[in-house]
């Protein structure tokens, strides 16, 4: 069976790609250039290494808040009539995914506004990411990556919303998990590759295709929620 909200997920972080290198590309590549030379191993080797302890520390941050708002969404169920509550968060989950698929189609982009919520949360965080640089080992490399975790990003935000509508810390923890790895080939990709890869998921058919799947999860979440009021 197939749990759309977590393969949505990954489309999301997949097609999010563009938002994702204009976002974050400047600061990977940043981090690239830092990378400590390897006298023992090919350097392309040595910067892959990096590159994957970096973002999976930042899958890993996704998955800790995924986990967090599912759990918490769970025990606030306990204190509140169940059904209406779960209702309640499917409609805004299916909300969310619409408008989702509508910034990835480029038909409107008012998902991105949510960005400015994470940017008081960062305030407290950049000073510990800026104490770890430069990255010259693994730990710091894994490190950097759950602090730019938290990095302010609509796209998160708005998976998030799925996350708590899940009403399982697992359950979130697997959508916010699926979500940071379909971000992996965009940030992992850099230079001419991250160039081509981003004028792929740039090409209007597949942003649009891409975009109204996601607007049809977001339709039968809010059918399911609809449907559970009769």
């Amino acid at each position: 069976m197939i749990d759309y909200n977590v393969t949505g997920a990954f489309l999301v972080g997949l097609m999010g790609a563009g938002h994702c290198i204009g976002m974050c590309g400047g600061l990977i590549g940043a981090f690239s250039s830092q990378l400590p030379k390897s006298k023992n191993e090919n350097q392309f080797v040595s910067q892959l290494r990096f590159l994957l302890s970096y973002n999976l520390g930042r899958i890993l941050s996704y998955s800790l808040a995924g986990a967090l708002v599912g759990g918490s969404a769970s025990a606030l169920a306990l204190l509140f009539d169940i059904d209406l509550y779960l209702i309640t968060l499917r409609v805004i989950a299916g909300l969310m995914m619409i408008a989702t698929g509508l910034y990835i189609a480029k038909i409107w982009s008012g998902v991105v506004q949510i960005e400015r919520v994470g940017k008081y949360l960062w305030r407290f965080l950049s000073p510990l990411a800026k104490r770890i640089l430069p990255i010259q080992t693994m730990p710091q490399a894994f490190v950097g990556g759950m602090l730019w975790g938290w990095l302010p990003c609509g796209l998160v935000y708005s998976t998030l919303t799925w996350a708590v509508a899940a009403n399982s810390a697992q359950q979130g923890a697997m959508i916010m998990a699926a979500f940071g790895l379909g971000t992996l080939p965009a940030l992992l990709s850099v230079g001419m590759a991250a160039n081509l890869f981003g004028r792929w998921v740039q090409n209007r058919a597949v942003r649009l295709i891409s975009g109204l799947i996601l607007v049809v999860f977001g339709l039968q979440t809010l059918y399911i929620a609809i449907a559970q009021l009769r």
